[in-house]
């Protein structure tokens, strides 16, 4: 499909949980995009799901998409349809585990049924694919950086 829009991500932490970021390259037509973010405390896996979740909420209208990552977790979430059962079963893994990050599941799973297709496609991280390099520094630049966001909703269950 030569009209659909192409997502790289990456996510990252320092520690887990730790300081953390992601790092997302968007590509379609004759535009390209990067965006990063990074957070104070957070996990790999928070960042991870957050790339994709913001990078489909920048397009304004329903999209065919392939999203390339090297987060296995993120790629079976969704096309093995564990999210969806998870919500399903009230964010229960099973009878007795709770799905962790069913904030972001559930947005993310929102953001795929809302653009027209959206697919995935796995890297090997760190083996030199270049977009997937190149968002893995922007992940940890941003859980470097000096303007760290709160990632409010994993904080708050870290009170608890």
């Amino acid at each position: 499909m030569n009209n659909q829009v192409l997502i790289f991500s990456d996510g990252s932490s320092i520690g887990n949980p730790g300081p953390g970021g992601f790092g997302v390259i968007m590509r379609w037509k004759d535009k390209q995009i990067k965006i990063s973010e990074g957070f104070r405390k957070t996990t790999n896996n928070r960042m991870e799901l957050l790339g994709p979740i913001i990078a489909l909420k920048k397009l304004k209208k329903p999209q065919n998409i392939l999203i390339t990552t090297d987060s296995r977790y993120v790629i079976d979430g969704i096309e093995k349809g564990w999210a969806k059962k998870w919500k399903k079963n009230n964010w229960m893994r099973d009878k007795k585990n709770k799905a962790l990050n069913s904030d972001l599941w559930e947005l993310l799973i929102d953001q795929c049924d809302y653009h027209l297709s959206v697919r995935f496609k796995w890297v090997k991280g760190h083996k030199g694919h270049l977009e997937n390099e190149e968002c893995d520094l922007l992940a940890k630049d941003a859980a470097m950086s000096n303007n760290l966001k709160i990632d409010e909703i994993f904080e708050m269950k870290e009170l608890k």
